[in-house]
């Protein structure tokens, strides 16, 4: 027994250990992944509680206080909730914390890129406090994650076309035939993607002999969206790239996809998993990584953008040389108490906030009310919407990124 106890004494030691020297082992640039790495360590959690947590929660006193007790998922669900609302609050505690940081001589940048045991810490206090948080929170924080699940869905739009509108003037900018050549074959290659692509969706979502009007309105409207690219793109007023306007139509064919995949099991029209009310675990894997790189990418593009995030000092931001050349010295204390961060650490952690309400709908139906879809991964007709009116309000604001500088010549876009 002795032994034993000594035996477990020096695994517990030898685990804290390695936990520090992990955590130790965090520098500036892999700051950004290790916040990515915890957001995905909540997504494991909520769906673990997802999955096991349920028996235990229909015995909390506090929880389960009603006449009848809820079915299964509800409590499926409201174990989901939970976490995510404590991701949430930590996400933007640290954004409000964060809020006017330009330079990394402020004790907050060592905030922002250390101190991980005492975060790691506080992350797990917060998740825990909320499974003692009455169900009425629980339920308004449903209702406003929708509408912070639709903000951060249109922050990555934002994201897309800062990319793409990077990407084209980048290539543009060698100025060379070899460029401009590639920029033919992505974008050649990017249309005929996407002209395959709803050739497949309405094979799938259209079957013969079933009235399937929304499906068809849904992508012979994106196919409109498509071809409206195009020709704005390439208007002589505009001048516009091609580039773009392909990988936007891509984009905007797969928001299609996504969502009419996401349409109820048994609805007659969804012929892409043959009505089947089951999926399997490997599906369920492949929908939950597929979240995670998502919301990830976005909170990492977040970080690097150069026209949205950049606080006023950071040398993103366009700041040019003074006006007096400074000489040497002076020059390197300069350098020395300035230090610009060259992202915003208050918008970086908003991200990951709205991120947590996204992945909470996801993994929740887009609603308490679950039934055979409670088991599926962003299934359900809340779902199909969100993904349609996405799609729609990414080619608005591509059409308006294309048509502002004309409409608006004095203003810079």
């Amino acid at each position: 027994m002795w032994a034993a106890s000594c035996l477990a004494s020096c695994c517990a030691a030898c685990a804290c250990d390695a936990c520090r020297t992990v955590v130790s082992g965090i520098s500036r640039r892999s700051a950004r992944i290790a916040y990515c790495g915890l957001f995905a360590l909540s997504l494991i959690v909520s769906w673990i509680l997802r999955e096991v947590a349920a028996p235990l929660m229909e015995k909390l006193p506090w929880i389960n206080h009603f006449h009848k007790t809820p079915n299964r998922e509800w409590f499926e669900t409201d174990a989901v909730l939970r976490v995510s609302l404590g991701n949430f609050l930590f996400f933007t505690i640290l954004s409000v914390l964060m809020i006017g940081v330009k330079n990394q001589r402020d004790p907050r940048d060592g905030l922002h890129h250390g101190g991980w045991m005492m975060k790691i810490i506080c992350w797990f206090i917060l998740v825990i406090l909320m499974f003692f948080v009455p169900n009425e929170i629980i339920s308004l924080y449903e209702s406003i994650s929708k509408f912070g699940s639709g903000l951060f869905l249109l922050v990555q739009v934002v994201l897309l076309l800062d990319f793409v509108h990077g990407w084209n003037d980048k290539w543009v900018g060698y100025d060379e035939q070899f460029w401009y050549v590639a920029l033919f074959v992505v974008s050649l290659v990017c249309y005929l993607a996407t002209f395959s692509f709803s050739g497949l969706l309405f094979h799938w979502f259209t079957p013969s002999g079933q009235d399937c009007g929304l499906n068809t309105f849904f992508i012979v409207m994106t196919l409109i969206l498509v071809i409206l690219f195009a020709i704005v793109a390439l208007h002589p007023a505009v001048g516009g790239s091609i580039l773009p306007a392909s990988v936007i139509s891509l984009y905007c064919m797969y928001l299609c996809y996504s969502g009419l995949a996401s349409e109820p099991r048994d609805y007659e029209c969804n012929g892409l998993h043959n009505h089947s009310k089951a999926i399997s675990t490997g599906t369920l894997t492949f929908g939950l990584l597929t979240t995670v790189l998502s919301v990830v990418y976005s909170a990492v593009r977040a970080g690097s953008s150069t026209t949205m995030l950049s606080p006023p000092s950071s040398p993103r931001a366009g700041t040019g040389k003074p006006l007096l050349p400074l000489d040497k010295a002076d020059e390197q204390e300069e350098k020395e108490k300035n230090k610009p961060v060259t992202y915003s650490y208050a918008f970086f952690h908003i991200i990951f906030s709205l991120a947590s309400m996204y992945s909470a709908m996801l993994l929740t139906g887009w609603s308490t009310s679950v039934g055979e879809s409670g088991k599926l991964v962003d299934v359900g007709w809340p779902s199909v919407w969100v993904r349609i009116v996405t799609a729609w309000a990414t080619a608005g604001l591509y059409i308006w990124s294309l048509l502002a500088p004309i409409l608006f010549p004095d203003r810079e876009f």
